[in-house]
């Protein structure tokens, strides 16, 4: 038996092995599932289904964390393409997720409304890009670390959410900042659906349009732009780059600004479209779930949503087995565990070929 590298696979191939590394984690969670807890396998998978898709606010909720896995995603796929491994996507989101509740705190009712989302969109697209910056400067300045850079960047921005959390309790003593807007004369003002429209679930209606408009402008700046074009120079070698008079420090500085402003975003989104408040879970460890998004997704913004629905519906079906059930948590996490152990062993055998027998010499 040997092993070689694929030289190219059909994309029919690609996802075909996909498909069949996910019915085989099936096969193995049921026996899994039987083994440890002697019940029916498809009565859990229906509770699987049951916990992410089962009434309409649980699709709307499965919804929105898919779109917003999916912008963090997105973010990271330039830098990733680059071959610059940002893991910093949690602090970055947090970031942007605190300036934008800084103006709904203080300016909703001061402000026009509109002027009032441009100040919330604009700061956190600033606040995240400087957060990515910084890393991206030390990487082309000093040549440093920029996975333990950015993941100490991560500590940082949760210190930071920390203290605005404590300066905007509500009520005081609660260790909450609560729901922003919720009532009074202010109330829904810097909640997006209330800026756009009416109606059932707005808030997730226009989360989902934004996602999808920011994967198509992704898709099209990596494919079809020079800054793309010397983004996956870069990433393919650094001295091919600079043989062509790319200059490749400007190029870290610039595709990070544009990776950590992406997630800044994300972080305008989960506060004022999603939870409509801020705390150091608002992240909620999707920065580094999106890693693997984007991994598997293979920097393809529209794949990532596909993959980022895989991961989320996993994620609240897990929940609703445990409950369902009366489960020990971690024994629902080893049925998504089994799926995604599968998913990423699929990649092995997409970029690689197994032959059996002897080796042709």
């Amino acid at each position: 038996m040997h092993i070689s590298k694929r030289d190219s696979i059909r994309r029919s191939e690609a996802w075909g092995i996909r498909a069949i590394a996910i019915v085989l984690a099936l096969i193995i969670d049921a026996f899994i599932i039987y083994a440890i807890v002697k019940i029916n396998p498809i009565s859990v998978y229906g509770s699987l289904a049951s916990g992410a898709l089962g009434t309409s606010k649980r699709v709307w909720f499965t919804v929105r964390d898919c779109m917003i896995l999916t912008c963090i995603a997105i973010g990271l796929a330039p830098a990733f393409k680059m071959r610059f491994w940002n893991v910093g996507a949690e602090g970055q989101m947090l970031v942007g997720g605190i300036v934008t509740a800084f103006w709904m705190i203080n300016f909703a009712g001061r402000l026009n409304t509109a002027l009032l989302f441009v100040c919330m969109i604009a700061s956190a697209l600033i606040a995240g890009g400087i957060w990515g910056l910084i890393p991206g400067f030390f990487k082309a300045r000093w040549n440093t670390n920029e996975t333990l850079f950015t993941l100490m960047m991560n500590y940082i921005a949760i210190q930071l959410t920390s203290y605005a959390v404590s300066k905007w309790e509500n009520p005081p003593g609660s260790n909450s900042v609560g729901t922003i807007n919720a009532g009074g004369d202010v109330k829904n003002i810097g909640w997006i659906g209330n800026f756009f429209s009416s109606g059932y679930n707005k808030d997730y209606m226009w989360t989902v349009l934004i996602v999808l408009l920011l994967a198509a402008l992704m898709y099209l700046y990596l494919r079809y732009t020079k800054h793309g074009y010397e983004i996956a120079v870069v990433g393919d070698s650094e001295n091919t780059a600079r043989y062509a008079g790319i200059r490749v420090p400007s190029i870290y500085a610039r595709t990070m600004t544009l990776s950590g402003a992406v997630c800044g975003f994300a972080g305008f989104l989960a506060v004022s479209a999603v939870s409509h408040t801020i705390s150091v879970t608002t992240a909620g460890g999707r920065g580094f779930t999106a890693i693997i998004v984007a991994w598997l997704a293979k920097m393809n913004p529209f794949v990532m949503i596909l993959i980022s629905a895989l991961l989320t519906f996993l994620d609240k079906g897990a929940g609703q087995i445990a409950t369902d059930f009366g489960l020990n948590e971690y024994v629902s996490q080893i049925i998504s565990g089994v799926i995604l152990f599968f998913i990423l062993g699929s990649e092995f055998f997409i970029n690689y070929k197994v032959k059996l027998g002897a080796k042709k010499k």
